[in-house]
């Protein structure tokens, strides 16, 4: 299963390259009008991830993966010990809010493994990682007994989030840089919406879903809360 994984990456154009750095870190502040308004859009996804937190009684450890420029941290409650684990520190290195960080890891396997979460959450993320699967199974071994896999996505895939893209960021991009930006999405989104919801349900038995929209396949954004991981799946996909 998942003979896909781990997928490669396509390769940027030079031109798109070139500017690809001062690009994303814009684009993840909202630096130009279609990224204010896709920010906007995106506080869907960081409120559903937050909302098992926001009423919640007792503190909760929490790790975020792909946590970029701590951004969800304007929706968390300051309770609990809160873990990141983001490859690109540039992104979160001069934010105000990395006081807040317990830890910070580069990548998920740093995370040691006797470590318990109560949550794992992500938001934007899985849509970007190349060996999802691993990434998944790592996440099941490292939730508390209890805890849950809260992961937040755009509905890559689908019509309508590809259309939302082509008419607003991607006309800007091209008006401004006279560049393809369908060819910095498939660099960056090598999953599909489809193909994450297959690696989460292979490996928690608890998967709910909720839509930003009409339903699956007419949604722009979609949100995931895992419960039970199957333990025994997510070690055989570790050691394979």
């Amino acid at each position: 299963m998942f003979e896909q994984f781990p997928k490669v990456r396509p390769p940027l154009p030079q031109a798109i390259a070139d500017i690809y750095a001062a690009h994303y870190k814009q684009n993840r502040e909202g630096g130009t009008a279609a990224a204010s308004l896709a920010q906007r859009l995106e506080s869907w996804l960081h409120r559903q991830v937050a909302r098992d937190v926001q009423a919640a009684d007792a503190p909760r450890s929490t790790l975020e993966i792909g946590a970029g420029t701590l951004n969800q941290l304007a929706y968390e409650p300051v309770r609990g010990p809160y873990d990141i684990v983001e490859p690109f520190r540039s992104l979160f290195e001069d934010s105000p809010s990395l006081a807040r960080i317990r830890h910070t890891y580069a990548d998920l396997s740093e995370v040691p493994g006797d470590h318990r979460f109560d949550r794992i959450t992500s938001i934007a993320a899985f849509e970007h990682i190349l060996d999802l699967p691993q990434t998944v199974a790592r996440a099941g071994l490292l939730l508390a007994d209890g805890g849950s896999l809260r992961v937040a996505i755009p509905s890559e895939g689908t019509l309508l989030w590809t259309l939302g893209w082509k008419l607003t960021t991607g006309l800007e991009f091209r008006l401004k840089h006279g560049l393809d930006y369908g060819a910095l999405m498939r660099h960056e989104h090598v999953n599909t919406a489809k193909e994450i919801e297959e690696v989460l349900r292979h490996f928690f038995r608890d998967v709910t879903r909720r839509v930003f929209g009409i339903s699956r396949g007419l949604s722009l954004y979609q949100f995931y809360e895992c419960r039970q991981p199957d333990l025994a799946r997510c070690r055989q996909s570790i050691t394979a």
